[in-house]
């Protein structure tokens, strides 16, 4: 196929602007054809990979370049006069391209728009739902615009996985807490991401409270101690701390002394009227500092008393106090009694108490000899005459207060006993002294003035 003869340079130049090449094929250059054809292929493909400004800067570029180029070798023809049917060709190719462009980018401008204004309602679900309407045409004709799509959209993706991580921070996993908070720094540091970021903390932090007292309040805890980071993040995380925190530490202090943790319950209670004295739950916290004391005051004796086995050990070597303790009333309060028991443990059931109940604690030493009753002759193995003295049972005994753990008896007390026996029975030689035998009647006695009884 020969060239036209007489190509219009008009002509040209609107084919060529189609960027399809129909200039030069009106110019009979398919050689030239091809090359640009090529040529725009590679740079649309560059554009739609890049997706940088430059990269349309280019296609603009090579776009006047064609049509200059087109011009030029149409106007080293001869020509009698303009070549309408040329004109009408070129133009029908060239017009319906460059409008079907230009509505493409005018649709992706909007899809952009919407994106923005989603993403700075902080919705990130209306951003992506926008952004899914890009497509192949956008990418190539408008590239940068839906690249700055993909950009909120990406940001939205790393917003889920902070998310998750937030969600992790609702078990009481601090770890993946400060993972969320690493990550939703990340993105709030770049620009435009401010409502997203906000978004998605306010979504977990308007989950708190839990259902657990103590996971609410090492959450809070961590909250309120991020002095440092971005305010986006701090204000949020602070306010938050103070929405939950007085709550959190009264729900755990009640959970810890279900538990029987009596010193944990009673630090949260004292952390809140340090922290929140004007909190409604204030008396609460008061009545339960007094619970938690007195438990562990009880905690405290019945420990000691466990470990009184003689005068100088538990309770009888360090006297304690348990407030609750009744007051003594004489013929009516119980006891506790503790150390050597040998004796102690004949007294009548009436007179003990539980250790809660009990409004003394006796303690016991071991018995020795006390004053001597009377003296008898016993004849001996051998048929020897001898005398035996019978002493009383000398036991000290030291009384304390429950309620203040102060020493309010000490003195050593004597029991009566039989003594003399007919019949008196020992190994080897015969003793020269020996105990009175108490009956139940006889510890009664002795112990009775002591315990008020």
């Amino acid at each position: 196929m020969s060239a036209p003869r007489r190509p219009d340079p008009l002509a040209v130049a609107v084919g060529n602007a189609s960027l399809l090449g129909v200039g030069y094929l009106l110019l009979g250059r398919r050689a030239l054809f091809w090359t640009a054809a090529v040529v725009t292929a590679a740079l649309l493909w560059l554009t739609y990979e890049a997706a940088g400004t430059w990269c349309e800067l280019l296609v603009v570029l090579w776009w006047a370049a064609v049509v200059a180029h087109g011009w030029w070798l149409a106007r080293r023809y001869p020509s009698a006069g303009p070549g309408r049917g040329q004109r009408v060709l070129a133009f029908a190719l060239t017009v319906p391209v460059l409008a079907a462009a230009g509505w493409v980018r005018f649709d992706a401008y909007g899809i952009e728009d919407t994106v923005a204004e989603a993403r700075a309602d902080g919705s990130c679900r209306d951003a992506v739902d926008a952004q899914e309407g890009v497509g192949l045409r956008h990418r190539l004709v408008a590239a940068p615009v839906a690249a700055r799509g993909d950009t909120v959209v990406e940001a939205c993706e790393r917003l889920d996985t902070a998310a998750s991580y937030l969600s992790g921070g609702l078990t009481g996993d601090l770890d993946m807490l400060g993972s969320a908070f690493e990550r939703l720094g990340a993105v709030l540091r770049e620009p435009g991401n401010e409502p997203t970021v906000g978004a998605t903390l306010q979504r977990y932090l308007g989950q708190l409270p839990t259902d657990d007292g103590c996971r609410d309040l090492r959450v809070a805890d961590w909250l309120r101690d991020r002095g440092t980071g971005p305010r986006e993040l701090t204000g949020p995380a602070s306010a938050a701390a103070a929405r939950i925190g007085p709550g959190a530490l009264v729900e755990c202090g009640d959970a810890l002394m279900s538990d029987e943790r009596w010193s944990g319950a009673r630090e949260n209670y004292q952390r809140l009227l340090a922290e929140y004295p004007g909190d409604a739950r204030a008396d609460d916290a008061r009545e339960g500092i007094a619970k938690a004391g007195l438990a562990i005051e009880l905690d405290r004796v019945e420990e000691l008393v466990e470990a009184a086995d003689g005068m100088d050990s538990g309770y009888c070597r360090r006297p304690a106090k348990y407030s609750a303790a009744p007051v003594h009333r004489k013929g009516k309060s119980g006891a506790v009694f503790v150390g050597d028991t040998e004796y102690t443990a004949k007294l009548p059931e009436a007179w003990r108490s539980d250790t809660p109940d009990a409004a003394l604690v006796v303690c016991a030493d071991e018995a020795e000899a006390g004053d001597v009753v009377e003296t008898c002759a016993y004849r001996d193995h051998d048929g020897r005459i001898g005398s035996v003295r019978f002493n009383k049972l000398a036991v000290r005994v030291k009384v304390y207060a429950l309620r203040t753990g102060k020493l309010v008896r000490d003195r050593t007390v004597q029991m009566s006993g039989e003594s003399c026996p007919g019949i008196l029975r020992y190994f080897d030689s015969m003793p020269s002294r020996m105990a009175v035998s108490p009956s139940k009647a006889d510890v009664r006695d002795a112990f009775a003035p002591v315990v008020g009884r």
